[in-house]
């Protein structure tokens, strides 16, 4: 159920990338504090790419990014990562480490490439509920309502709604 619904919510941000224009995608939005809606694309990306690039190695350290203007930048090449994203998924579960600097100091938590996953989806909800808020200041634009929004929020209002 885990890899399905993570596809199927880079799907909806596929399909969200499709309706806008080169300058609607990378120039900065007051509403995101002016980074662009590229910026928030290529930071869910490059999330995804450090669990994918880092699970043969079994330590991840999601600061290790790329940071990689082309993905912010260019919409088709960021498009292009979303689908090799997508291909790369599968993969077994197996116990990982997470690695961070926090204020100078190195930390280590275990984790699994499952649990991972469940956080990178998470994550890509939160940033594309901020994409959402950008979004919706342009003109023929159409945002499936449940865009941005939790799996949790959606079946909550799905019980509330029957």
């Amino acid at each position: 159920m885990l890899i399905p619904s993570i596809t199927n919510n880079l799907n909806e941000l596929i399909d969200l990338l499709n309706q806008l224009s080169k300058k609607d995608y990378s120039n900065p939005c007051a509403e995101l504090s002016n980074a662009s809606i590229g910026e928030h694309t290529r930071h869910i990306i490059e999330m995804f790419q450090c669990l994918e690039n880092q699970y043969d190695l079994g330590i991840v350290n999601y600061d290790n990014r790329e940071r990689n203007v082309l993905i912010q930048t260019d919409m088709n090449y960021a498009i292009h990562h979303i689908l090799e994203i997508k291909n790369n998924l599968e993969k077994e579960n197996k116990n990982i480490d997470l690695q961070q600097m926090i204020d100078g100091e190195e930390i280590r938590i275990q984790s699994n490439y499952y649990r991972e996953l469940l956080y990178n989806l998470e994550h890509c909800i939160h940033h594309q509920a901020l994409i959402k808020v950008a979004v919706l200041k342009c003109e023929n634009i159409k945002v499936d309502v449940n865009f941005g929004v939790a799996r949790s929020t959606i079946e909550y209002r799905n019980q509330c709604a029957q």
